[in-house]
Parts: structure tokens; sequence; C-alpha cells
């Protein structure tokens, strides 16, 4: 997701945990978890949010004692916002998160961190949590907008733009490869998810009656939005061909290159896993796609060229069909669905901004919508 373009200084303050006792809980918490003379230190070292808007990603130098030797490393430890903190979703399964990346990592060759260490009952900080392996990376920039310029995305060579590119929709690809996704991660399927029941004949049907009971609870913390339901209507009435059984894979979620990290523009992490679920191919190639739309569009909306030729769709989708042979069919659809759920993050976000006075609440609620231009246009051009 993306931040306020507008603001180079603009950072999203996600937690009012206290970082010195919070590394001190997490000590005795890991001697529980460590063989007995263990004696671990964990040390914070600040958060990782340059993207991002979500969950809690805090930066940890643990050491301990193993076979009679003081050992170190370095991890990443993801927690589940508090509910005082305003979350961005209704319920946050962090188990759900540790076993997707884990299995992930069993049973493909993408790169993802070794989750560690899991906490899932959030009685130890008052929200689940769990340790993963931290690895060295970059990513490119939501703060400011990579389409920006004066990053190391922008200023690459086009060759290298294009090889980034590529090698990202190999990833999805290789994701989506993961045979009897279904069945494997029948966790992710939001048939029972945040306590709640969700009706529909399939995956993406279920996705999408969350994603309404998603809407409702934002909204009633803010205020409606006649462009998101003007939205949800048309896709409700224009379901996609894609759904079909045959067509359920793993879906990251919120796959986009600012939640990669890469060395010499190739993946070497894939990160954010809270949006994963089960649906068509198109639901990530889509939110691919529509991701890079936001930020080419609030590159132009400052008069900025941005970046037109990276991640267009013929090209993501002529790259995923070289790579798994499966032709995809328009992706309006989904981008338009992206678009929905852009517009409910932005809701919870500024609800929460609001909440640790970095804004005053506007009186209407689509001006928190950095994507408005786009969303409005993509609706547009469908006649919705």
């Amino acid at each position: 997701m993306t931040t306020d373009a507008a603001d180079p200084e603009f950072r999203l303050q996600r937690s009012s945990r206290d970082p010195e006792a919070m590394g001190r809980t997490l000590s005795s918490w890991l001697a529980g978890q460590l063989p007995a003379g263990a004696e671990p230190e964990v040390v914070l070292s600040g958060s990782s949010d340059a993207n991002g808007m979500s969950s809690e990603t805090i930066l940890a130098d643990v050491s301990w004692t193993e076979d009679g030797e003081r050992r170190s490393g370095e991890f990443v430890v993801r927690i589940a916002p508090d509910a005082q903190d305003v979350p961005v979703f209704p319920s946050y399964a962090l188990g759900h998160q540790h076993d997707a990346i884990r299995l992930v990592g069993e049973l493909s060759d993408v790169p993802v961190p070794e989750p560690r260490w899991l906490e899932p009952t959030g009685e130890v900080l008052g929200s689940p949590f769990f340790f993963m392996e931290r690895i060295d990376g970059i990513v490119p920039p939501d703060v400011m907008p990579y389409t920006f310029g004066g990053n190391w995305f922008f200023d690459a060579a086009p060759e290298d733009r294009r090889r980034l590119q590529d090698a990202t929709v190999a990833v999805i690809a290789g994701l989506h490869e993961i045979p009897d996704a279904a069945r494997t991660f029948a966790f992710l399927d939001p048939r029972s998810l945040d306590g709640e029941q969700y009706a529909g004949p399939t995956p993406l049907r279920r996705h999408f009656e969350r994603t309404r009971t998603w809407y409702e609870w934002a909204a009633a913390e803010l205020d409606r939005s006649p462009l998101v339901e003007r939205a949800l209507s048309w896709l409700d009435e224009h379901w996609p061909a894609a759904d079909v059984p045959d067509n359920v894979v793993l879906s990251w979620g919120d796959a986009r290159i600012g939640n990669v990290l890469y060395r010499d523009f190739a993946p070497v992490a894939v990160l954010d896993w809270e949006m994963a679920g089960l649906g068509p191919r198109e639901l990530d190639l889509g939110w691919l796609v529509f991701a890079h739309q936001v930020f080419q569009t609030l590159a132009e909306t400052f008069e900025l060229p941005g970046l037109p030729d990276v991640l267009r769709a013929e090209d993501v989708r002529r790259t995923y069909a070289e790579i798994t042979g499966v032709e995809v069919g328009d992706l309006r659809w989904f981008e338009i669905y992206s678009g929905v759920l852009w517009a409910i993050v932005f809701m919870r976000t500024g609800t929460r901004q609001a909440h640790f006075g970095e804004i005053e609440l506007p009186e209407d609620v689509e001006s928190l919508f950095h994507h408005a231009p786009l969303f409005k246009r993509l609706l547009e051009d469908v006649g919705a």
C-alpha cells in the first residue's frame, strides 16, 4: 500500500508499544522456546517502515547460548496490531501467515524468509507475533513512491527494470504452480475466518463476501463510500469467467514489487503475507498491475513522467503465459477489485492517522483515497 505522496517526511504511526519494554518481554518469552541455558537477549533495532501500512515489522538482534558458545542472529518480528491502535483488518491470523510462508518455502523455489518462533495467543505482547529471519535486500520505495524518481529502481537501466519485472512475475507463477493449493492452504480459504462464516460456492466468492464485510466494518467507524459501493455492485453483476474450479491457486494477496526484497534486480525474499488466500491466478496479476498504476497515477498527478512502461497488463500477461503456459484473460475485473481493497485500507489507515493525531478526518471519506483518480477512471471505462 502507498502513503501520502505529497509529504516526503510522512510516516504512518502503527503502534503505541514501548520498544524497550517489548525487548525485555521478548527475551523472557524466547527463553521458554529455546533449550535450557540459552539465556537469549532480544535487542530491538528499529522498525521497517519504508513500505506497508498494516502489521508492525520490528527489526530484532537476538543472541543466545548454544553448545556452550554465544551465537547471534538478525530477525524480523511480525506483530499483529493492538486493537487500540486501529488495525487495518478486523483480525490477524498470524499463525496462518507463519504457516503460509513455511509451506511456500517447503513446496516451491519462491524465496521467502524462514519463519521461526510463533506466539499465536496474544498473551505475551497483547497481540500474536512471530520471528522470521532477516534477509538483506532493497525494495522499490513507497515513500516517496518509486515512480517519483531519485531511487535505485527509477534510475536503473530499462533492461534492468524489465529484468526485475519479469523475475517478479516468475515469483507469482511459482506460487501459483504449488500443486493442490485448495487443500494445502485450506486454512486460508475465507469459508471460515475472523470467527465469521463467508458463504459462496468458490474461494473468490467467499473472498468477495469477506471484502464486503470488511468494508461495512470500516464504514461503520468512518463513513460510507459511494465509489466503493458502486464498484462492489459492478463487480457483483459482472462476475469474471476466470472463477472456475481448475483456476484456484495460492494467492499471495499483496503481490507488488514494494513487497519484495531484491538484490541485483532479482527477488531474494517475498514479504507481507497477511492478505494471502485462495482464488484465481488473476487476483495476484491484477493486483500487481493495479499497484503500479496507483504509483504511476500519483506521479502524473504531480506532473512527473513516472514509469509508464513498467508492469503494463499486456506485458505481465505475456510473461506469465511464457513461464506457465497458461493464458490469462483480461485483468480489468481484478484491477477494479484491487481498487476496492485499496480503498478500504485507506479508510482504515485514515482512521488510524486521526487516532494518533496525525490528521483530522475529512468530511469526504473518499478524499483519503490516494488512488481515487485511477479508481474512478477504471469504473468509467467499464460504464459503472
